[in-house]
C-alpha cells in the first residue's frame, strides 16, 4: 500500500486491510432468536414514523444482537429486553434524525430522560421512540434491577444522546472535529457506557459497592471500552461513511485531516491508537489497585468488559447488511419548517 493510492483504490482494498483483534472470548445469549423476534415486533408496532422500506433494512441489522452479545450471561430475557430496547431504539432513532439540529436532539434527549426516571409517568398516547423507552421502564421494573445501578444506567443514557446532540454541530456543518473533541464526543458516543453500567446485572456484580465504579482507575477502564468500540465501530462504518456528506464523526477522516495525510495512512494510525487502547486495557487489568475483598470480582467485571468489547465487535464482522451500500438507514426526519 502506497501513500500515492487514491481514495478509490483504498475503498476497494478495504476489506482487504487489517482489522481489530480481541483476545477475549465471543458469546451470545441463549435467548437471542426470541428476543429477535421481540425486536420485529418493536419494528412493526412502534417504528411506524418509518417508512416501510427503513423497518425492512432495520429487521436484517439485528440490532438486539449487540445486547445478547456484549451481555451475554444474563439469567433471562426478561433481564435482557432493557438494554436490548435501549440499543435498538437508541440506534434506530440516531438513524431517523440524522440530520435534526442539535436543539431537537437535546429536546428529546429530556423527554426520555423524564419517561426513564419516571418523572413523568404518563404512557405516551402514540407509538414511537417514547413510547418504547416508557416501555423499558415498565421491563426494569419487573425484575430485581437494583435503583442504584438501574440510575447509573439511566444516566449514562442520557449522557449517550447528550453526545449524539453535540455530534449533530459537525454533523449538519459537515465538518470534521479536531481528535481531541472527536475522542470526548465518542466517548459518548459509542453508546458503551450503559452496557458497562448494566453489564453489573451479570453474575454477582451487583453486590460491589458504588464508589468502586467511581474510583479513577475503573472509570478510566471504562472509558477505554467506549473508546475501543467507537474507532472500531468507525472502522466497520467506513465504507459507508468514506464519500457519504455530514459522516464526519470517524476517526479515519478526523486523522487524516488532523495529520494532513492520504486516507490509507489514517487507517492504519487509527488502527494503531485502537490496539494502543487495547494494550491499556490489559495493563489496567492487571495492576489494579487494591479493593481489598472485592479484588477478585473487580477483575473478573473488568474481563467481563473485554468479553462485551469482543461480543460488540462480533456484532459488526456478523453483520453484513447494515454498513455496505444500501444498507444503512437514511434519516427521515424533516424539521420543522
Amino acid at each position: 500500500m502506497t501513500t500515492s493510492m487514491t481514495d478509490e483504490q483504498f475503498y476497494a482494498n478495504l476489506l482487504q486491510l487489517p482489522k481489530p483483534r480481541y483476545p477475549f472470548a465471543d458469546y451470545i445469549h441463549p435467548d437471542f432468536q426470541q428476543l429477535r423476534q421481540k425486536y420485529y415486533d418493536w419494528i412493526d408496532t412502534e417504528y411506524i414514523i418509518h417508512s416501510k422500506g427503513a423497518r425492512e433494512k432495520h429487521k436484517k441489522h439485528h440490532l438486539c444482537d449487540i445486547a445478547a452479545r456484549g451481555v451475554p450471561f444474563l439469567k433471562s430475557i426478561d433481564e435482557l429486553l432493557p438494554l436490548a430496547n435501549y440499543t435498538a431504539n437508541g440506534a434506530m432513532m440516531d438513524d431517523y434524525f440524522d440530520r435534526c439540529s442539535r436543539d431537537k436532539m437535546q429536546h428529546i434527549t429530556n423527554s426520555i430522560h423524564a419517561l426513564l426516571t419516571g418523572d413523568d409517568p404518563r404512557e405516551p398516547a402514540e407509538n414511537g421512540i417514547l413510547h418504547l423507552f416508557w416501555e423499558l421502564r415498565q421491563d426494569a421494573l419487573k425484575f430485581d434491577f437494583p435503583d442504584h445501578i438501574y440510575k447509573r444506567f439511566v444516566n449514562s443514557i442520557r449522557a449517550t444522546f447528550k453526545g449524539f446532540a453535540e455530534e449533530r454541530i459537525y454533523y449538519r456543518s459537515n465538518s470534521i472535529a479536531p481528535l481531541p473533541v472527536y475522542l470526548l464526543s465518542r466517548e459518548a458516543t459509542s453508546g458503551v457506557l450503559p452496557y458497562c453500567d448494566y453489564l453489573l446485572l451479570q453474575k454477582e456484580y451487583r453486590q460491589l459497592p458504588d464508589e468502586i465504579f467511581d474510583h479513577p482507575h475503573i472509570k478510566r477502564v471504562r472509558t477505554i471500552c467506549c473508546l475501543m468500540i467507537g474507532i472500531h465501530n468507525d472502522i466497520i462504518s467506513l465504507p459507508k461513511e468514506l464519500h457519504r456528506e455530514g459522516d464526519t464523526m470517524n476517526i479515519v477522516k478526523v486523522l487524516q485531516k488532523e495529520h494532513q495525510i492520504p486516507v490509507q495512512e489514517a487507517y492504519v494510525e487509527a488502527l494503531e491508537l485502537h490496539d494502543n487502547y487495547l494494550k491499556e486495557f490489559l495493563l489496567l487489568q492487571e495492576y489494579l489497585p487494591p479493593f481489598d475483598q472485592w479484588q477478585n470480582m473487580v477483575y473478573d467485571y473488568i474481563q467481563d468488559l473485554g468479553i462485551m468489547v469482543s461480543g460488540v465487535y462480533a456484532w459488526h464482522t456478523h453483520d453484513t447488511s447494515r454498513y455496505v451500500n444500501g444498507g444503512y438507514v437514511e434519516g427521515e426526519y424533516v424539521s420543522e419548517g
